[in-house]
């Protein structure tokens, strides 16, 4: 822990859990940062009240960023879920493919009415097209609460980047945000060849400014910067472990113990960063990272 910083960042932050509520997809993208044999199950209706009590249980109010797998995939998500937030003081959030059907989405946004942050739509041309995709966008929008914030993410997937343009001119004819993400594999980020980028820089604009740039994902490098995950934002997976940040996890590091033991812990105050690649935009884009001061209204999201 850092001494001479205080116990949260000093300056606009929301505090943040992503919460991993199943492993479970319908998708099974090229290009998925999680392996197949974590893409699989969904915890007990008994383990989701345990992760419900220790999110109910945090001071002030959070934002609950649901992730998955496919968040809507789970047979609880609507069931159990997404109500037993709203019992709970904190703004809720997701992270979906949007493959559900119109009165899924629907109940989801007549559940969260008022209390939705975000909506990050991740739009896989493996599996759908630009106008499938928009078609149920446009439905979720109209059925949301008008506060809600929508922004669609798609990876900048090689030798498919022609596409990626057409889409992101697509959704941003259609009045949405579109946050691409540079792609990622085993654990570091992917290298285009020249080709590729120069649609890469076509779509994302600006690739001088990586570790503040704040119309794409760019997996930058924060190392040696004070940063607060595992004191005002954490990762809870479907086991029931929390773990201070993503890249803590994958180097077995940063873990803040169990939601289904009751033995979580959160750090009182920042470490510096030691990882040459953070995977996800929500630490940096919440305000924990030290240098990237989070805008009012901002939704930048990870695929």
């Amino acid at each position: 822990m850092l001494a001479d910083w205080p116990a949260e960042p000093p300056w606009a932050h929301a505090p943040t859990v992503e919460w991993q509520i199943c492993g479970h997809c319908n998708y099974d993208c090229s290009y998925c940062i999680q392996s197949k044999k974590y893409r699989v199950g969904y915890p007990s209706e008994a383990e989701v009240e345990q992760a419900l009590a220790l999110l109910a249980g945090l001071d002030g109010a959070w934002e609950i960023k649901m992730t998955g797998g496919e968040p809507f995939a789970s047979p609880l998500f609507l069931r159990r879920v997404v109500p037993g937030l709203m019992r709970t003081r904190h703004t809720v959030s997701t992270l979906t493919n949007l493959s559900a059907g119109p009165q899924a989405l629907e109940r989801f946004a007549a559940l969260t009415y008022g209390r939705l942050g975000v909506v990050s739509a991740s739009l896989h041309l493996e599996f759908t097209t630009p106008a499938e995709f928009l078609q149920r966008l446009n439905g979720l929008r109209a059925a949301v609460h008008a506060d809600a914030r929508i922004v669609v993410n798609s990876v900048l997937v090689p030798g498919r980047l022609a596409d990626v343009a057409d889409a992101k001119q697509r959704v941003e004819g259609a009045g949405f945000r579109f946050f691409p993400q540079w792609m990622k594999i085993k654990g570091e980020r992917f290298v285009y060849d020249e080709a590729d980028m120069v649609w890469v820089r076509r779509i994302v604009g600006d690739l001088g400014r990586a570790g503040e740039l704040r119309t794409a994902n760019l997996a930058p490098d924060y190392r040696g910067r004070a940063c607060w995950t595992g004191a005002r934002y954490f990762v809870l997976l479907q086991d029931g472990t929390a773990w201070s940040c993503r890249s803590a996890r994958r180097h077995g590091e940063g873990s803040l113990g169990s939601a289904y033991a009751g033995d979580v812990a959160l750090r009182t105050g920042p470490v510096r960063c030691g990882y040459a690649m953070c995977p996800c935009a929500v630490p940096a884009n919440r305000g924990m990272i030290e240098g990237v001061v989070m805008r009012p209204g901002q939704a930048e999201v990870e695929a």
